[in-house]
């Protein structure tokens, strides 16, 4: 009989399931894995002190650049914790644009974990399936703040402008004749909400389609099923958030449990594991696909019907108007200095959370009542799934850790903030 040996391996720390610089080192009797121990210090994007540099104001595009899959998201907690601070709140529009905003943020995470994770495993046909979705959302963050992934469009006070009236269309081109971009243009013809409808009209649709390839799946369910198991108990020790947690049957939403903007008028569910394994893991986050969906139908229907500021009129939060910049010299200097200096925010400490996509996702924030914040602390989701990422993968084998690092469906922009 073979004589079986133990090794030291190196995972990493350019592995495709990792979305980054996860470098993992297995202690493995022959192909089972003994122990893991992830090493992180590979990205190192120093946020927290960068944000502690500037103006409160300058760092909100900072947010996005965490969880490069989730920028909204992100940008929501850090503008929450400064309105918290400065004691204002948003309008109901801007709350509906934001809410809004959030589940499709939630639905192009999921689409691309859904992709990412089915190609590791071996399901090449769901990350086309997946992309071709996400390119119609990818397009709804362009068109509300001209870039397609690092919106910036969160600001203290609402948001950045209110949803355009059209859509960006395409032109005919050497690549595209006039039948391929009138098919492609025919759902651009309205407003962005027009744009939105549709596609809430057509999603449902294709989760069915990837429900069809993956959910009954033979090799789909050999490599999720009983894969990663974490009871409730130890999910809630580790510090489990979001899906992961969910997976393993505790029903934990801050959207829920403590309702932030217009989630509270909403109705939708919380989707719950039974097993707390890889399987289970997977079908919470195809069933929030759905119950982002219909959050994003009530917002589009109210937002329809009520009109309205997107903005706090507050000329030391807000910006003027461009037309009042070009014509009067007070609104000038108030532009450049809200823009250079931004505003002093009262002393104090406050933490704001949100239901990212991945957990929650919270920022601490303390003030000692000058214009950039005295300290800044993330609380990202995917730091404390990684920590037990040991327990998750120990007398698996060597396949599994990459089923299981799919499944935490971890970012490395926020691990190694």
């Amino acid at each position: 009989m073979a004589e079986i040996q133990n090794f030291t391996m190196n995972f990493g720390p350019q592995h495709p399931a990792a979305h980054g610089v996860l470098r993992l080192v297995l202690e493995m009797d022959g192909e089972v894995i003994t122990k893991a121990d992830p090493h992180v210090g590979l990205l190192h994007r120093a946020t927290e002190k960068l944000a502690e540099s500037k103006p409160f104001n300058q760092s909100i595009g900072y947010m996005d650049r965490l969880d490069y899959v989730s920028m909204m998201c992100n940008e929501h907690s850090y503008v929450l914790a400064i309105e918290k601070l400065l004691g204002i709140e948003a309008p109901i529009r801007a709350q509906y644009i934001r809410v809004m905003f959030d589940e499709i943020t939630r639905i192009l995470n999921h689409l691309m974990w859904l992709g990412a994770h089915g190609l590791d495993i071996g399901a090449m046909t769901m990350f086309l399936y997946c992309f071709r979705e996400r390119e119609d959302l990818m397009d709804c963050y362009e068109a509300v703040s001209g870039t397609r992934m690092h919106a910036t469009y969160y600001r203290p006070g609402g948001v950045y402008r209110d949803l355009p009236e059209e859509m960006p269309r395409y032109k005919e081109s050497r690549f595209r004749n006039k039948q391929e971009v009138n098919r492609l243009n025919k759902t651009r013809d309205g407003s962005l909400l027009d744009f939105i409808e549709d596609f809430t009209d057509r999603f449902p649709a294709c989760v069915d389609e990837y429900e069809t390839l993956l959910t009954d799946n033979r090799i789909w369910k050999q490599r999720t099923v009983n894969i990663g198991v974490v009871s409730p108990e130890r999910a809630i020790a580790l510090g489990f958030t979001g899906p992961m947690l969910r997976g393993s049957g505790v029903e934990w939403d801050l959207r829920k449990k403590q309702p932030y903007e217009v989630y509270g008028d909403l109705e939708f569910d919380i989707p719950v594991g039974v097993s707390g394994d890889c399987y289970d893991r997977y079908l919470v986050r195809v069933e929030e696909l759905r119950q982002s969906n219909r959050i994003v139908r009530q917002c589009v229907r109210w937002l329809r019907e009520n009109p309205g500021p997107v903005m706090l009129d507050d000329r030391k939060i807000s910006p003027p108007r461009r037309s009042e910049m070009k014509d009067d010299m007070e609104s000038l200097i108030h532009h450049f200095k809200l823009f250079t200096e931004g505003y002093c925010v009262p002393e104090g400490e406050v933490y704001a959370a949100v239901e990212h996509p991945k957990g929650e996702f919270g920022i601490y924030l303390v003030s000692d009542g000058a214009n950039k914040p005295y300290r800044v602390k993330i609380r990202a989701p995917g730091f404390a799934h990684l920590s037990a990422m040991d327990e998750m993968v120990r007398g698996h084998m060597l396949a599994d850790v990459v089923a299981v690092i799919g499944t935490q469906d971890i970012v490395f922009g926020e691990v190694d903030r």
